[in-house]
């Protein structure tokens, strides 16, 4: 920590790693799946409480409203909990946002339910990682840089729906986005201490599919398969994965006796463009799919669904903030390596709106969105150290990044 000033070392000096870690394990003791609306409400409520620690305002917000085709190829709305935002020094000139989320990928029937030491730095247990170690080290970071005379304004969002896509807090996303400075956002980092550069977008879709019932025996001519033409759909779009462009056709739902020819199918798919001119390209590719296979099955197909996360390039401002965060990495004796990667968050959304993002402050740790799932406990107060220097630095230079 030799190139640490003396008023950094003060900053720092704080934070300890127990109240951390023990607030990691009272929250990953609640079951916060994005479906479950009860648990969701208590983990809202646990988090309001922790984070009136710091000045400004703590609000819930309601979600905008979603839809979702069911089985039967209706929409149908979707719920979802609450989001949470502080806002803080909301009159300065220079403001940044700060983003995590309270759900996890575990429904409340999922069996991997607690917490359990691997060993005396391993901590393995549900959403430990991803991400409510990385909630509780944002908050002890923000509340050493409170100590340090701060002037730097900033928004925290935690919502409820990141892991389904952030489809009902998107617009709170990109209203708290517009106009800061940079971001930070808590995913987690591997364990190695390697950090998300840039991402692709991702796109979820339902293509439902309708088509003519018949007998299977006495008049399937009269019929329309959308089985078939689902299928006929899937391996066209398949067919379209390219260098930078992934197409996972992952579901058929809908169907019909075996002495019937079906004539409803759901074609649920993902695509991932690495760019955002690669992004064009899949829409065509699904345009051209969906209207070579209509015509081929004489079939009626209704696509639901979009680019929920666009692509992530690296921008000037982005290689900058990476390097302010580098450096004060540096200064504190953390690895840090930087790598592209698969996975999409919500630093998607906030770089579409122009803002520089880092997206993997949160702890270290691996084998998320797994019953493997697990933290390095060390982790949480270096982060936490790491969030207030990044916060402070950001503060006392300036106008430029």
């Amino acid at each position: 920590m030799s190139r640490l000033t003396s008023e950094e070392r003060d900053l720092l000096a704080p934070v300890e790693r127990a109240p951390i870690l023990e607030r990691t394990l009272e929250w990953a003791a609640i079951n916060s799946g994005t479906a479950n609306l009860d648990g969701l409400a208590a983990m809202a409520e646990k988090l309001a409480d922790a984070f009136t620690a710091l000045p400004g305002k703590v609000r819930l917000i309601d979600p905008v409203p979603v839809e979702k085709v069911d089985r039967e190829g209706h929409m149908r709305p979707v719920v979802h909990g609450r989001h949470l935002v502080l806002s803080v020094r909301p009159q300065a000139n220079r403001r940044v946002i700060l983003t995590g989320h309270m759900d996890t990928v575990y429904a409340k029937e999922h069996p991997f339910q607690t917490c359990d030491w691997l060993d005396e730095d391993t901590l393995h247990g549900p959403g430990t990682a991803d991400m409510k170690g990385g909630l509780s080290l944002m908050l002890a970071g923000l509340a050493a840089y409170e100590q340090s005379g701060p002037s730097l304004g900033y928004d925290v969002l935690i919502n409820s729906d990141e892991e389904t896509g952030s489809l009902s807090s998107a617009p709170l996303i990109a209203e708290l986005a517009r106009g800061k400075i940079a971001a930070l956002t808590y995913e987690p980092a591997l364990p190695d201490g390697s950090m998300a550069r840039a991402r692709p977008g991702s796109g979820n879709y339902a293509a439902v599919i309708h088509g003519k019932s018949a007998h299977a025996g006495r008049n399937p001519e009269d019929g329309r398969n959308a089985i078939v033409a689902a299928g006929d759909l899937a391996l066209k779009l398949a067919a379209g994965r390219r260098e930078g462009l992934s197409v996972n056709p992952a579901r058929i739902e809908g169907g019909a006796p075996n002495n019937t020819v079906p004539d409803l199918a759901i074609l649920h798919f993902n695509l991932r463009p690495r760019t955002p001119e690669l992004a064009e390209v899949a829409r065509a590719l699904i345009d051209d799919a969906i209207a070579a296979v209509a015509a081929a099955h004489d079939v009626s197909i209704h696509l639901t669904g979009g680019v929920s996360r666009p692509p992530k390039p690296i921008s000037a401002e982005t290689e900058a903030l990476y390097g302010l965060v580098s450096q004060a990495a540096a200064d504190l004796g953390q690895a840090m390596r930087w790598k592209d990667t698969g996975g999409v968050c919500d630093g998607n959304n906030i770089a579409a709106c122009g803002v520089p993002v880092l997206d993997t402050m949160g702890a270290l740790g691996g084998a998320i969105h797994s019953p493997d799932e697990f933290l390095l406990a060390s982790s949480l107060d270096a982060r936490a150290r790491l969030t207030a220097l990044v916060m402070h630095r950001l503060d006392r230079q300036g106008t430029a990044l």
